[in-house]
Protein backbone atom coordinates (compact mmCIF):
# COMPACT_ATOMS: atom_id res chain seq x y z
CA UNK A 1 0.00 0.00 0.00
CA UNK A 2 1.29 3.45 -0.93
CA UNK A 3 1.09 6.04 1.85
CA UNK A 4 -0.02 9.43 0.50
CA UNK A 5 1.69 12.37 2.24
CA UNK A 6 0.94 16.09 2.48
CA UNK A 7 3.81 18.34 3.59
CA UNK A 8 2.87 21.52 5.48
CA UNK A 9 5.67 23.97 6.31
CA UNK A 10 6.30 27.63 5.53
CA UNK A 11 9.98 26.96 4.69
CA UNK A 12 10.17 26.00 1.03
CA UNK A 13 13.71 24.63 1.31
CA UNK A 14 12.71 22.34 4.18
CA UNK A 15 9.68 21.08 2.24
CA UNK A 16 11.89 20.42 -0.77
CA UNK A 17 14.31 18.42 1.34
CA UNK A 18 11.50 16.40 2.89
CA UNK A 19 9.98 15.75 -0.52
CA UNK A 20 13.28 14.44 -1.84
CA UNK A 21 13.92 12.32 1.26
CA UNK A 22 10.48 10.71 1.22
CA UNK A 23 10.16 10.22 -2.53
CA UNK A 24 12.91 7.58 -2.55
CA UNK A 25 10.79 5.33 -0.33
CA UNK A 26 8.83 2.86 -2.43
CA UNK A 27 5.75 2.92 -0.21
CA UNK A 28 5.47 6.71 0.17
CA UNK A 29 4.10 9.28 -2.28
CA UNK A 30 4.09 13.03 -1.64
CA UNK A 31 0.75 14.23 -3.05
CA UNK A 32 0.95 17.90 -2.06
CA UNK A 33 2.75 20.73 -0.30
CA UNK A 34 1.30 23.66 1.63
CA UNK A 35 2.90 26.88 2.85
CA UNK A 36 0.46 27.40 5.75
CA UNK A 37 -2.49 25.85 7.53
CA UNK A 38 -5.11 27.42 5.28
CA UNK A 39 -3.46 25.97 2.19
CA UNK A 40 -3.21 22.64 3.97
CA UNK A 41 -6.97 22.52 4.47
CA UNK A 42 -7.59 23.23 0.79
CA UNK A 43 -5.03 20.74 -0.53
CA UNK A 44 -6.07 18.03 1.94
CA UNK A 45 -9.65 18.33 0.72
CA UNK A 46 -8.46 17.79 -2.84
CA UNK A 47 -5.83 15.07 -2.32
CA UNK A 48 -7.18 13.12 0.71
CA UNK A 49 -3.71 12.29 2.13
CA UNK A 50 -3.19 9.38 4.52
CA UNK A 51 -0.66 11.30 6.62
CA UNK A 52 0.02 15.03 7.00
CA UNK A 53 3.37 16.31 8.28
CA UNK A 54 2.48 19.56 10.03
CA UNK A 55 4.70 22.41 11.18
CA UNK A 56 3.37 24.50 14.09
CA UNK A 57 4.52 28.09 13.52
CA UNK A 58 3.16 29.30 10.15
CA UNK A 59 1.48 32.44 8.79
CA UNK A 60 -2.25 32.76 8.00
CA UNK A 61 -3.25 29.66 10.00
CA UNK A 62 -0.90 27.93 12.43
CA UNK A 63 -0.38 24.19 12.75
CA UNK A 64 -2.45 23.71 15.89
CA UNK A 65 -5.53 25.39 14.42
CA UNK A 66 -5.04 23.59 11.10
CA UNK A 67 -4.71 20.22 12.86
CA UNK A 68 -7.87 20.84 14.86
CA UNK A 69 -9.84 21.63 11.70
CA UNK A 70 -8.32 18.77 9.72
CA UNK A 71 -9.34 16.20 12.33
CA UNK A 72 -12.91 17.39 11.80
CA UNK A 73 -12.94 17.80 8.01
CA UNK A 74 -10.52 14.98 7.08
CA UNK A 75 -10.90 12.40 9.87
CA UNK A 76 -9.17 9.69 7.81
CA UNK A 77 -6.00 11.79 7.50
CA UNK A 78 -3.52 11.36 10.35
CA UNK A 79 -1.50 14.40 11.43
CA UNK A 80 2.09 14.20 12.63
CA UNK A 81 3.54 17.40 14.04
CA UNK A 82 7.07 18.01 12.74
CA UNK A 83 8.55 21.07 14.43
CA UNK A 84 11.53 22.63 16.17
CA UNK A 85 9.54 23.28 19.36
CA UNK A 86 9.81 20.77 22.21
CA UNK A 87 8.36 22.82 25.06
CA UNK A 88 5.38 21.45 26.97
CA UNK A 89 2.90 24.05 25.71
CA UNK A 90 3.48 23.29 22.02
CA UNK A 91 3.50 19.52 22.60
CA UNK A 92 0.22 19.45 24.51
CA UNK A 93 -1.48 21.92 22.17
CA UNK A 94 -0.54 19.79 19.16
CA UNK A 95 -1.72 16.54 20.71
CA UNK A 96 -4.93 18.07 22.07
CA UNK A 97 -5.68 19.33 18.57
CA UNK A 98 -5.69 15.75 17.33
CA UNK A 99 -2.15 14.98 16.14
CA UNK A 100 -1.22 11.29 16.43
CA UNK A 101 2.52 11.96 16.39
CA UNK A 102 4.97 14.62 17.51
CA UNK A 103 8.51 14.76 16.13
CA UNK A 104 11.29 17.32 16.22
CA UNK A 105 12.99 18.39 13.01
CA UNK A 106 16.28 16.86 14.11
CA UNK A 107 14.71 13.38 13.88
CA UNK A 108 16.51 10.85 11.67
CA UNK A 109 15.01 9.98 8.30
CA UNK A 110 14.46 6.37 9.40
CA UNK A 111 12.53 7.49 12.50
CA UNK A 112 10.45 9.88 10.41
CA UNK A 113 9.52 7.12 7.98
CA UNK A 114 8.78 4.79 10.90
CA UNK A 115 6.42 7.41 12.35
CA UNK A 116 4.69 7.88 8.98
CA UNK A 117 4.13 4.15 8.60
CA UNK A 118 2.88 3.88 12.17
CA UNK A 119 0.42 6.73 11.68
CA UNK A 120 -0.83 5.27 8.39
CA UNK A 121 -1.55 1.97 10.16
CA UNK A 122 -3.54 3.69 12.90
CA UNK A 123 -0.86 3.94 15.57
CA UNK A 124 0.56 6.94 17.39
CA UNK A 125 4.25 7.85 17.49
CA UNK A 126 6.04 10.20 19.85
CA UNK A 127 9.73 11.02 19.93
CA UNK A 128 11.17 9.60 23.20
CA UNK A 129 11.81 13.03 24.76
CA UNK A 130 8.25 14.07 23.90
CA UNK A 131 6.74 10.81 25.17
CA UNK A 132 8.49 11.28 28.51
CA UNK A 133 7.02 14.78 28.91
CA UNK A 134 3.51 13.60 28.02
CA UNK A 135 3.63 10.69 30.45
CA UNK A 136 5.10 12.80 33.25
CA UNK A 137 2.44 15.46 32.83
CA UNK A 138 -0.36 12.90 32.72
CA UNK A 139 1.03 11.20 35.83
CA UNK A 140 1.23 14.56 37.62
CA UNK A 141 -2.36 15.45 36.75
CA UNK A 142 -3.90 12.08 37.57
CA UNK A 143 -1.81 11.79 40.70
CA UNK A 144 -3.24 15.07 42.00
CA UNK A 145 -6.80 14.09 41.12
CA UNK A 146 -6.85 10.45 42.16
CA UNK A 147 -5.38 9.06 45.38
CA UNK A 148 -3.38 5.85 45.13
CA UNK A 149 -6.00 3.97 47.14
CA UNK A 150 -8.47 4.39 44.26
CA UNK A 151 -6.22 2.73 41.69
CA UNK A 152 -7.89 -0.46 40.52
CA UNK A 153 -5.91 -3.56 39.49
CA UNK A 154 -6.53 -5.02 36.05
CA UNK A 155 -8.99 -7.88 35.71
CA UNK A 156 -6.30 -9.72 33.77
CA UNK A 157 -2.87 -8.60 35.03
CA UNK A 158 0.02 -7.89 32.68
CA UNK A 159 2.66 -10.61 32.63
CA UNK A 160 6.25 -9.94 33.60
CA UNK A 161 7.28 -9.85 29.94
CA UNK A 162 4.39 -7.50 29.07
CA UNK A 163 5.50 -5.13 31.82
CA UNK A 164 9.02 -5.21 30.38
CA UNK A 165 7.63 -4.32 26.97
CA UNK A 166 5.63 -1.44 28.47
CA UNK A 167 8.70 -0.04 30.23
CA UNK A 168 10.36 0.31 26.85
CA UNK A 169 7.19 1.67 25.21
CA UNK A 170 6.93 4.32 27.93
CA UNK A 171 10.52 5.31 27.17
CA UNK A 172 9.56 5.90 23.54
CA UNK A 173 11.22 2.81 22.02
CA UNK A 174 10.00 1.43 18.70
CA UNK A 175 9.01 -2.21 18.19
CA UNK A 176 12.37 -2.86 16.52
CA UNK A 177 14.28 -1.33 19.44
CA UNK A 178 12.22 -3.27 22.00
CA UNK A 179 12.86 -6.52 20.13
CA UNK A 180 16.61 -5.89 20.15
CA UNK A 181 16.71 -5.00 23.84
CA UNK A 182 14.60 -7.98 24.94
CA UNK A 183 16.17 -10.42 22.44
CA UNK A 184 12.84 -11.31 20.84
CA UNK A 185 11.40 -10.80 17.35
CA UNK A 186 9.39 -7.76 16.24
CA UNK A 187 6.46 -10.11 15.66
CA UNK A 188 6.60 -11.19 19.29
CA UNK A 189 6.67 -7.55 20.39
CA UNK A 190 3.57 -6.85 18.27
CA UNK A 191 1.81 -9.86 19.80
CA UNK A 192 2.65 -8.64 23.31
CA UNK A 193 1.36 -5.16 22.46
CA UNK A 194 -1.89 -6.57 21.07
CA UNK A 195 -2.43 -8.49 24.33
CA UNK A 196 -1.47 -5.44 26.40
CA UNK A 197 -3.92 -3.15 24.58
CA UNK A 198 -6.69 -5.69 25.14
CA UNK A 199 -5.96 -6.05 28.84
CA UNK A 200 -5.74 -2.29 29.35
CA UNK A 201 -8.76 -1.51 27.17
CA UNK A 202 -6.92 1.15 25.14
CA UNK A 203 -6.40 1.75 21.41
CA UNK A 204 -2.71 2.51 20.99
CA UNK A 205 0.72 2.38 22.62
CA UNK A 206 0.64 5.98 23.88
CA UNK A 207 -2.64 5.39 25.72
CA UNK A 208 -1.21 2.13 27.04
CA UNK A 209 1.88 3.91 28.41
CA UNK A 210 -0.30 6.53 30.07
CA UNK A 211 -2.56 3.92 31.65
CA UNK A 212 0.21 1.74 33.10
CA UNK A 213 1.75 4.90 34.58
CA UNK A 214 -1.62 5.87 36.03
CA UNK A 215 -2.05 2.41 37.55
CA UNK A 216 1.46 2.53 38.97
CA UNK A 217 2.50 -0.63 37.11
CA UNK A 218 5.81 0.85 35.89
Amino acid sequence: MTIRILLVDDQALFREGLHTLLSVRADIEVVGEANNGEEALQIAAQTKPDVILMDLRMPVLDGVAATRRLTQTQPDSRVIVLTTFDDDEHIFDGLRAGAVGYLLKDVSSDKLVEAIRAAASGQSFLQPSVAAKVINEFTRITGSLQPAANKQPLVEPLSERELEVMQHVAAGASNKEIAAQLFITEGTVKNHLTNILGKLGVRDRTQAALKVKKLGLI
